[in-house]
């Protein structure tokens, strides 16, 4: 009995690494508003999955436990007010590419709603994920991460944890390879190459997603942290906190930092919908240097939990335990 316990143990390890943690400067004061101020923090140690969950690893939860996702139920026009009624249909939201230039401030060019779209369809009825076993999963609401997450006995990593396993141990540099975006021209991570929404030159080989692995892994042997897919978090969506005055030692860092709280994460732009929102770390593949430069480890975005989409996945963590580490594995920094 209890070796099959602990082969249970063992098997939650697989494809994951370990972080020893440590301080770092989270955030950055050099693009967006919301990454400043960069500032020192600290986490514990904590095991972390080595890329995005993957279609084949989202259809064996699903499989073994009959879960229905956020996209495949109609939404309850209570929770909307003002939503048509004929709008109450299982669906999510789905990038089209535009066939031209656009108006950069509305987003409603190129996301739609599409009847039909959930995980298996990403794009909508008719599509599939055929031959994409290996690519991260989309079209996951909060929610279906954290069921999933749980199913495995794992947990949703914080803001702060994911970011310093971005970094891949490069304290302070802009990307997660350097500060140059494509040193000597390699594509180093799925991102938009060309003029964002329309003109998409591929120079990697991939217009959406792309297998998970297809880029080099980053100092901490973590692959996809950056592009591909935005990638959930644990946290309520805030902006980071100024220090009333600068930290004086190691003593006075913050430690394992979280985020707000859900009624103040809530989008002002629409007060009638009380919906939180939580923090999304990593950019993805529509990110592009035209527009949402957010394929680096302080980027962030404030994504509402009831919304999934064709950009948006999630990987999970483990945490320490009183210092337990998995039976009979060395530590890896």
């Amino acid at each position: 009995m209890m070796s099959d316990v602990m082969d249970n143990v063992d098997a939650r390890f697989e494809g994951m690494r370990h972080l020893e943690g440590g301080s770092f400067q989270m955030g950055s004061n050099r693009f967006y508003p919301e990454e400043r101020p960069a500032r020192p923090v600290r986490v514990n140690g904590f095991w972390i999955d080595e890329t995005p969950v993957t279609n084949r690893q989202f259809r064996r939860f699903v499989e073994a436990t009959g879960y229905v996702t956020f996209a495949e139920i109609a939404p309850d026009p209570k929770d909307y007010p003002g939503m048509p009624i004929e709008l109450a249909q299982p669906g999510s939201l789905v990038f089209q590419k535009t066939r031209g230039p656009v108006d950069m401030r509305d987003f409603s060019q190129w996301w739609k709603f599409e009847f039909g779209a959930d995980w298996r369809h990403p794009l909508g009825k008719g599509s599939s994920i055929d031959g994409m076993d290996d690519h991260p999963v989309v079209q996951i609401g909060y929610q279906d991460a954290e069921a999933y997450a749980k199913w495995v006995g794992k947990e949703l990593p914080t803001e702060a944890e994911w970011e310093f396993a971005a970094r891949g141990g490069l304290d302070g540099a802009e990307f997660a390879w350097g500060d140059e975006l494509a040193p000597g021209g390699a594509m180093l991570a799925n991102y938009w190459q060309g003029t964002f929404p329309y003109a998409n030159d591929m120079l990697d080989g991939w217009e959406r997603t792309s297998p998970v692995g297809t880029y080099p892994p980053n100092g901490h042997g973590l692959f996809d942290m950056i592009g591909n897919v935005w990638e959930w978090t644990s946290d309520w969506w805030s902006l980071p906190s100024v220090p009333a005055k600068p930290f004086k030692g190691a003593c006075c860092v913050p430690a394992n930092p979280r985020g707000g709280k859900e009624r103040d994460s809530y989008d002002p732009c629409t007060p009638q919908i009380r919906i939180g929102r939580k923090v999304l770390k990593g950019g993805s593949h529509l990110c592009a240097p035209n527009y949402c430069q957010r394929y680096r480890p302080a980027a962030r975005h404030p994504q509402a939990i009831d919304s999934p989409t064709t950009h948006i996945g999630f990987r999970c963590v483990i945490r320490n335990i009183n210092g337990a580490m998995k039976p009979t594995e060395t530590k890896e920094t």
